[in-house]
């Protein structure tokens, strides 16, 4: 059977088949991961955030070794390596560079100039219009029901007020939040999204090096097995319900800011960092965010507990991001299934759609 096609401008933009992305998630998305999903059509993105520069390097040759698709590389823009991280992308030729936060002018300008796709990740529609003047070419935009680091509105309402904003010939739009087949991209379609991006859809697949007992996790969870948690990180992050997650929401301040620094000194001795490293990039966080420095030093937790749970597979001493979409999710495919599937089902609604209209 031959996969249905459907051409929008980001397709074109980026040099995929299909209009689906494959977030970056830390801990997660390698190389693996990556090559799977841009092999199967979609856009790969490999989460860097978690990665040493050495690490990403080798990351992005990996994964060069297993597709020749296009791919992405997902960037901290307040990192204080970021232009080192830039200049390894427009080295090594990857396609796409994206953001959680909104990088700078300047880094956008050589990107552009380097043959590299812009694509940040975005929560309001002030902040689309906003990297669009800065001359960004696509935007991701999170509902919330997405999982990990998430706003407060949700895609049906966040999705139309960011094209609007945008008006007629914006730059194209991706929705991610709530995506987890083809019902969602042909009703991302329609609202005048370009493409859908999925993240714990795309966790949940045979391709993806998270252990099969943390996977066993996840499809046994439901629509409500889901915390939106302030303790994490001291920003909303929204993550699998765990007895850790309930004792976080219990735990006091004090405590949390505690058990912060110990995962904080945990990830300078794994990664190798320098305490003047760790300092240069809290301010470089709080210069570009509205984060308090309590919430700086609680991100401390972020790194190692994703990691106990994603990677060690202790869900006792870690967390697990996690979109609402893990109520929907019962089944493994790898990710050539997955976008086969989602490609098909969307391709249906849409003709289903067409014979409505008289």
């Amino acid at each position: 059977m031959t996969t249905p096609q459907i051409s929008t401008r980001f397709t074109e933009l980026v040099g995929v088949q299909y209009p689906i992305v494959q977030t970056g998630m830390g801990w997660v998305s390698g190389p693996g991961l990556t090559a799977a999903t841009s092999n199967a059509g979609g856009l790969g993105i490999i989460a860097s955030a978690t990665m040493t520069f050495g690490e990403l390097e080798a990351a992005v040759k990996k994964t060069k070794s297993l597709t020749d698709k296009p791919f992405g590389v997902n960037i901290r823009a307040d990192a204080t390596d970021a232009g080192e991280r830039i200049d390894l992308l427009i080295r090594e030729k990857v396609k796409v560079a994206s953001f959680a936060l909104a990088p700078k002018k300047d880094l956008i300008a050589k990107l552009k100039d380097n043959g590299v796709v812009v694509v940040p990740s975005i929560g309001a529609a002030k902040h689309a219009v906003k990297v669009a003047s800065w001359g960004a070419d696509a935007v991701i935009v999170q509902g919330g029901e997405g999982g990990g680091h998430t706003g407060g509105v949700a895609t049906t309402l966040l999705l139309p007020s960011v094209i609007d904003a945008l008006g007629d010939g914006g730059i194209p739009v991706v929705a991610a939040g709530g995506f987890f087949d083809g019902r969602g991209l042909a009703a991302a379609l329609s609202y005048g999204a370009e493409g859908i991006a999925m993240g714990t859809r795309f966790l949940l697949t045979s391709d993806s090096a998270v252990p099969d007992s943390v996977k066993q996790e996840y499809l046994k969870r439901g629509l409500q097995d889901t915390t939106v948690s302030r303790k994490v990180d001291g920003m909303p992050h929204r993550v699998l319900n765990t007895e850790l997650v309930d004792a976080l929401e219990k735990s006091s301040y004090a405590k949390g800011l505690a058990a912060a620094a110990r995962n904080a000194t945990e990830f300078k001795a794994m990664t190798g960092m320098k305490w003047s490293t760790l300092m240069r990039d809290g301010l470089a966080m709080k210069k570009a965010s509205d984060r308090t420095w309590q919430q700086i030093i609680m991100a401390g937790n972020t790194p190692m507990l994703l990691k106990a749970g994603l990677v060690d597979g202790n869900t006792h001493a870690g967390v697990l991001a996690s979109g609402q979409v893990v109520g929907m999710i019962d089944d493994l495919p790898s990710c050539a299934e997955l976008i086969e599937r989602t490609m098909t089902q969307a391709a249906e609604r849409i003709d289903a759609m067409a014979k409505l209209r008289r």
